[in-house]
């Protein structure tokens, strides 16, 4: 299978080692297939086999240059011990509503989902094409890649990441995750900024040729580990396929049967793994995209007009605190029949003007596939309340915005199709949010303190990944300022 940036002509490809390893394509495009595997999964053949099985298969049909037994070694070991629960994912139903648990992992997020995964596929993939350069992974975050893609990444051979995190924007949790974690190849550096303003410069770096050819005389090169790199995004379609198939082996739905998934939404990569699972074939009704108080999403897809030109707010849902949705690109590339200069002259209005507005026909689209809703803080703390008086299961604020949405969409449009919340960090990842909402007390102490006190009030045993992070080291911030962020870099790399 080959791969083409989403702003290019079709002139331009690679295979999937390469466009895994390079990251982000050189004009600024993201890549996907040339040619979209047409459905061929059958469920039934999915219905007995483990989730590392079923990513196999997935991996397998995306990234056909590796061998059968390097990606047996790599879903092998991204999927192995460092995991609290053997299934990877679990299903737990609440409220007439089904949560998906991908919070199991080392970091206690959903990103580790991927991020397990994608070392282990550049570290294969460097091999296959015998590249003599160290990979420089330089990474934005909003608070869980950048924890996530340093533990995939720890130790790994010919890899330094670099992550760039906003002061003061991600949570003392979050924080210790990345700080705490010690290794020789990572780096994690605050910005005075929000995540946008980490993002637009990371992405200005990728695209400087004039640094990429000074990293390539110092034999090294840029890769990403967000969800703009195809290696992370095409892992995270295994689970839904995987959810589809325990509802049907449990008796819960009938095979064939179309389910809604909702799922928390800030760049945009995790849903737009649902969609691609609903064009491998996935029996898929809707897709609702749910947002915090950043309801740049909701907005479009009400309206049709991506306008990232408002008030930026920072919330108890900090890993969606975000106002350019890089991934929404592939999807426009998709509904726009594949016209890379349809999508060059959008993403270049997003830049200079702001926003852009899609013409009727891709929003006909949209409207058939998509959903869309918002919560503000209060509404994410009433809903984790609602939850946990309800069935005494617990939430954490990001997988509270999509539960929230998910009932106002229900109550408005009658849809009982059964529906999916994708669930993405442990309450532990933010316990003074949870703490808050469950007791209207604010916590002792941040951070760890607060850790505890809310496992005394929930009275619940302790997982082991939790464990960890309570045991993680102590840290040290790192400050820059946002148009520093390159010069930063070169000190980093000590060029």
């Amino acid at each position: 299978m080959k791969y083409r940036s989403t702003r290019a002509n079709l002139n331009y490809q690679l295979d999937a080692p390469a466009a895994i390893i390079q990251g982000l394509s050189p004009e600024g495009g993201l890549f996907v297939p040339t040619t979209f595997p047409k459905p061929i999964f059958d469920l039934k053949q999915f219905k007995n086999m483990s989730y590392q099985e079923m990513a196999k298969k997935v991996l397998a049909t995306f990234f056909d240059d590796f061998s059968d037994d390097q990606l047996s070694q790599i879903v092998d070991e991204a999927y192995g011990n460092q995991w609290d629960d053997k299934e990877i994912v679990k299903i737990a139903k609440h409220a007439n509503n089904y949560y998906l648990e991908l919070f199991h992992g080392p970091t206690l997020a959903f990103k580790d989902i991927a991020l397990q995964i994608l070392p282990r596929l550049m570290h294969t993939a460097i091999k296959i094409k015998q590249n003599d350069s160290d990979i420089i992974i330089l990474t934005a975050t909003s608070g869980d890649t950048g924890g996530a893609a340093m533990s995939g990444f720890k130790g790994q051979e010919h890899t330094h990441v670099i992550v760039f995190y906003p002061y003061g924007g991600v949570s003392p949790v979050q924080l210790r995750q990345m700080l705490g974690l010690k290794g020789d190849n990572l780096t994690a550096i605050a910005i005075k900024g929000n995540f946008d303003d980490a993002q637009t410069n990371v992405k200005k770096i990728f695209n400087n040729q004039a640094l990429v050819k000074k990293l390539k005389l110092n034999k090294l090169q840029f890769s990403s580990a967000n969800s703009m790199n195809i290696g992370r995004l095409v892992p995270q379609i295994v689970y839904y396929f995987y959810s589809y198939v325990q509802l049907v082996k449990n008796g819960e739905i009938t095979n064939g049967q179309e389910i809604n998934f909702s799922v928390p939404t800030g760049n945009f990569g995790d849903i737009l793994a649902g969609y691609y699972a609903k064009k491998l074939g996935l029996p898929i009704h809707k897709l609702i995209c749910a947002s915090d108080q950043n309801n740049v999403l909701t907005d479009f897809f009400k309206t049709g007009t991506y306008d990232r030109q408002r008030k930026f707010y920072l919330t108890n849902s900090p890993a969606m605190d975000i106002l350019v949705s890089s991934n929404l690109e592939r999807l426009l590339f998709d509904l726009y029949d594949e016209d890379s200069n349809k999508l060059a002259q959008l993403m270049n209005e997003l830049n200079t003007k702001g926003k852009y507005t899609v013409n009727p026909i891709v929003k006909e689209k949209l409207d058939q596939l998509f959903a869309a809703g918002f919560a503000t803080e209060d509404e994410v703390e009433t809903e984790i309340k609602r939850i946990f008086e309800k069935d005494h299961y617990t939430l954490d604020p990001h997988t509270a915005v999509a539960s929230f949405v998910t009932n106002k969409y229900q109550e408005a449009s009658h849809d009982q199709a059964p529906t999916v919340i994708i669930s993405t960090a442990s309450p532990y990842k933010f316990p003074e949010t949870v703490f808050h909402a469950l007791t209207k007390k604010d916590v002792k102490e941040k951070g760890i303190p607060a850790i505890k006190e809310l496992n005394a009030f929930l009275q619940e045993d302790i997982t082991g990944n939790v464990n960890n992070l309570i045991k993680a080291g102590n840290y040290q911030e790192q400050i820059t300022e946002a148009n520093e962020m390159e010069n930063t870099l070169l000190n980093i790399l000590d060029i």
